[in-house]
């Protein structure tokens, strides 16, 4: 079915920019475009929890049962290493957050798809774009 195919080859397209930006010395300027893209997202879906630096401490975590996470050590506490795919799926609502036993943090990609209307690939592409901004911003306030 076109329909299909051409959705496959939105995601292989979309994914592989993404490799591209994490590639050494490859794209850095885009790199750097996501990046800014990302902030004014985190700043309005996660800094009311995860606080406006990443550490947990947003105005709505004293309200929360389980400590927000401290997004700024994500790396530190997988041996240095950015878990991208992981955080991606966490914030998509692919994949539960563990210690928080029901899940508290909302499901953002759900929002995003909500907020795009229709469910066609370009919809997806977009949801999948804001998604992939907020994991690079994400990336970039890792303390070492």
């Amino acid at each position: 079915m076109l329909t299909c195919r051409f959705r496959s080859l939105v995601v292989a397209a979309f994914a592989g920019g993404a490799f591209l930006w994490l590639a050494p010395g490859q794209g850095w300027a885009q790199r750097e475009e996501v990046v800014k893209a990302g902030r004014p997202t985190y700043e309005q879906y996660c800094a009311v929890c995860h606080g406006p630096t990443g550490k947990g401490d947003g105005g709505a975590a004293t309200l929360l049962t389980v400590k927000p996470a401290d997004l700024t050590q994500l790396s530190k506490k997988n041996n240095g290493v950015f878990p991208f795919w992981e955080v991606y799926r966490v914030i998509d609502g692919r994949e539960e957050v563990k210690g928080h036993g029901t899940r508290e943090m909302p499901i953002w990609g759900a929002e995003f798809r909500l907020q795009a209307g229709s469910g066609s690939p370009v919809t997806e592409s977009h949801v999948r774009g804001r998604i992939l901004e907020l994991v690079h911003y994400l990336e970039s306030i890792q303390e070492q």
